[in-house]
């Protein structure tokens, strides 16, 4: 548990200020579209209280307050990653706690809305993480998850893991100076997608509706689960 804890910190921590740009970049900028499409297909409004997990910078958190968020809880693991998101929006100062999804220090039954965006790979413990989504949330709340997955036509595969394994590693880390970062990238992919089962566990942890799309030829899923 501390072992994957403190590498995921590590590794975040150290490209903290290069993560958006690489993000753009290496998604062609189809990062934002993921995170735009998924809010709206959760859909927030001004009553919406959201706690963003694994912020990271914020992209979902400054989206969010776009679509009509008021309320907007920050939580990550990394310290730089937080630290960088108050530099991008004054608005968020006091509202960002350092945390892990699995412990959560907020009361039952707090949100409206949960949202984790390419984090819930890096959750140490997953079931456990979804067992606090459920209990932080209010009834008839949304647990919203943004994911890479392995696209299922062959040739598009193919061409994926090609441009995962190879391209992406030597690019994010040229920039980054942290090439072992981009390198854990591909490898929680793959692992991630051929051994767990978001929505096996999202049902576990006590939610009785999911509803999964799959964007971009398959590359993201987007999971929607109410409590």
């Amino acid at each position: 548990m501390n072992e994957k804890k403190n590498k995921v910190r590590k590794i975040f921590d150290s490209i903290a200020f290069k993560y958006d740009f690489l993000n753009h970049l290496l998604s062609f900028g189809l990062d934002k579209y993921w995170r735009r499409k998924a809010l709206k297909l959760t859909g927030l409004s001004k009553e919406s209280f959201l706690l963003d997990v694994a912020c990271g910078t914020g992209d979902v958190a400054i989206e969010a307050k776009k679509q009509g968020a008021a309320n907007i809880v920050g939580a990550d693991l990394s310290h730089n990653m937080l630290k960088f998101f108050k530099t991008k929006s004054s608005w968020i100062e006091g509202n960002i706690v350092q945390m892990v999804a699995e412990i959560m220090p907020f009361k039952n039954d707090s949100f409206t809305n949960i949202t984790v965006a390419f984090g819930v790979r890096n959750f140490f413990d997953i079931k456990e993480g979804f067992n606090s989504f459920y209990n932080t949330l209010k009834k008839d709340g949304k647990a919203t998850i943004i994911e890479f997955q392995l696209p299922k036509s062959k040739l598009f595969k193919g061409l994926y893991r090609l441009y995962f394994n190879n391209v992406l590693p030597v690019v994010g880390g040229f920039f980054s100076k942290n090439k072992s970062a981009y390198t854990y990238l591909p490898e929680s992919v793959k692992e991630f997608d051929e051994q767990i089962a978001i929505a096996e566990l999202l049902k576990e942890a006590g939610f009785s509706k999911i509803d999964s799309y799959s964007l971009s030829l398959g590359i993201v899923q987007v999971l929607i689960a109410t409590k």
